[in-house]
């Protein structure tokens, strides 16, 4: 063994790379219906770590990681954030708000129930909401106002309070969200379908031909139908006699006629028996005139602008029909903005294929390829956004840091998607490997660093109090979010989730919340709360060690 520890300390990328190879297939382990994910990575981390003091990667390890997580969060979460905010948002910043500031109370007990020096209580909240920026932040205010005799003591404090809680604010977290969901039995797939609105969730979509017999279809356009009947479809083709065309807003149908509906089985079915009635044939299946073809949006160009704007039914004759971003499909409209690595079904004349697939770009080379300079830029912005200082009351500053900072300017730009030339958004598929990897990178760091320091100090400082304590915390606040998101104020949980997770300002959570729903809705949920969250966290834990003297 000591042969073993001697060489993975030698070496910080063999270390890296046994503790994500031994931590990845175990958090696809189920046990009892449930996996940890990419989380067990940490788990894996916090062992090896315990075993030797110098058995821990370098720490641009974890900040590496940590920044390419929550900036490509970002960037895929950007414009659901913002809309958010149009709908519930501030309800749900609200409660988050809440619940910190009763954490923060709930430490305020502990300090005077267990006699904890102030610097402890403060370490033992940022551990227990395991937020780094905060122990940061409450270290940098020691530094200002301790003095010097007993400054060395008061710094030791919170990073003990921290480690000890800080393994337990992952695992209750976890924990209460295993428990609630099965308790409820909540049904991820249903959600989806409900939520289909906020656009992180598709459904199975349908072609069906329908032929019009009610002779008063024809009084409205295609564009007045859709806005008087509120329909969620796509007409595509019409046929009329033997004449195959394409349906645009100004079409008006007749009595005869047959017309291809793409939606969903409900609205499709709905649609249908007020035009007509449903037929077996198949109009997309007669390519003699109009083709289809499913081509990759990789020309940035077209990126981040709305597919009405395109005008592809006058330039091309062309419609699109469908979008699928990664596994979702999804019913596009006029205001849709189409991203990198985005596939559209395109139904236009035989003729006009090709140039519709040049216009689109179809070019799967350059989806496996990143604009290194807007990402670049994208990055340094959120690292100095993150380092920029913000004055408080009474000459106290505190600063995003390296997980704000990138999140904020993340979210900014990807709801932008585009400045001029630059298109901030990266592809689908580009944006999950490197998400993943941070995430990877983030939790074997963070793992290793504090695992030594955990088993170590566990004894000490009523090392058994204070777990149990961090650990009543943890689960009194996440059970109540739940409890109070989804019984009382009707959240669901797929949100409320990665609500939780985003209070938590733990990607691990955010990683074990993704792998229950199957989809990216607890991403919205993470971002809409995220900084809201790291700032209370910052300015609570400053308090409690300047309130609590």
């Amino acid at each position: 063994m000591s042969f073993v520890i001697d060489l993975l300390k030698s070496n910080a990328l063999l270390l890296l790379f046994v503790v994500a190879a031994v931590g990845y297939p175990l958090g696809r382990v189920r046990l009892f219906g449930h996996s940890l994910g990419v989380a067990a990575v940490l788990f894996v981390g916090l062992a090896v770590g315990a075993l030797d003091p110098e058995l821990k990667l370098p720490e641009i390890v974890y900040t590496l990681g940590l920044v390419l997580f929550v900036y490509t969060i970002g960037l895929s979460s950007g414009a659901g954030f913002f809309a958010s905010f149009q709908r519930k948002g501030l309800r749900d910043n609200a409660l988050i708000v809440v619940m910190l500031v009763l954490a923060a109370l709930a430490v305020a007990g502990a300090r005077y129930a267990l006699d904890l020096r102030p610097t402890l209580a403060a370490g033992l909240f940022a551990g227990s909401l395991t937020n780094t920026p905060a122990l940061a932040a409450v270290l940098e205010q020691i530094k200002t106002v301790a003095p010097a005799e007993t400054r060395d003591q008061l710094l030791a404090d919170p990073v003990v309070g921290y480690s000890i809680a800080y393994p337990i604010g992952v695992i209750g977290m976890i924990a209460a969200i295993a428990v609630m969901q099965r308790l409820w039995r909540i049904d991820y797939a249903a959600e989806a379908y409900r939520l289909r609105d906020l656009g992180a969730a598709g459904q199975k979509l349908v072609n069906r031909t329908v032929r019009i017999t009610r002779p008063e279809v024809s009084l409205l356009s295609v564009d007045e139908l859709l806005r008087a009947k509120q329909w969620r479809v796509i007409f595509g083709r019409t046929r009329r006699g033997g004449d195959m065309a394409l349906v645009d807003g100004e079409t008006h149908l007749q009595q005869g006629d047959l017309v291809s509906l793409i939606g969903t089985e409900d609205e499709v079915s709905e649609a249908a028996r007020f035009l007509g009635e449903m037929t077996d044939e198949r109009l997309e299946l007669d390519r003699s005139k109009l083709d289809f073809r499913r081509v990759f949006v990789s020309n940035p160009q077209v990126v981040g602008r709305p597919l009405g704007e395109l005008q592809l039914p006058r330039r091309y004759g062309a419609l699109v029909t469908r979008v699928r971003r990664g596994d979702i499909e999804f019913l596009p409209h006029g205001d849709m903005v189409l991203e990198l690595g985005d596939r559209v079904r395109v139904v236009a004349l035989r003729d006009n294929m090709d140039a519709v697939s040049e216009f689109f770009g179809d070019s799967y080379r350059a989806l496996s390829e990143i604009d290194i300079l807007a990402f670049g830029l994208g990055v340094a912005l959120g690292l100095l956004i993150g380092m920029a200082p913000v004055p408080l009351p009474g000459g106290a500053v505190f600063r995003l840091g390296i997980a704000g900072g990138p999140l904020l300017a993340a979210l900014v730009l990807g709801a932008r998607e585009r400045t001029g030339p630059l298109v901030w958004n990266i592809p689908y598929s580009a944006n999950l490997t490197l998400r993943q990897i941070g995430l990877v990178l983030f939790l074997a760091g963070v793992g290793t660093r504090s695992g030594y320091a955990f088993a170590s100090t566990f004894s000490q400082s009523g090392g058994v109090l204070l777990f149990i304590t961090g650990a009543l915390i943890t689960c009194g606040v996440a059970l109540a979010t739940l409890w109070i998101g989804h019984r009382a104020l009707g959240i669901p949980m797929s949100l409320l989730i990665g609500m939780l997770a985003g209070l938590q300002t733990q990607p691990a959570v955010l990683g074990f919340s993704l792998e229950q729903t199957k989809n990216d809705l607890p991403n919205i949920g993470y971002t809409t709360v995220y900084p809201m969250a790291m700032i209370a966290k910052i300015l609570l834990a400053q308090a409690i060690v300047m309130l609590l003297q």
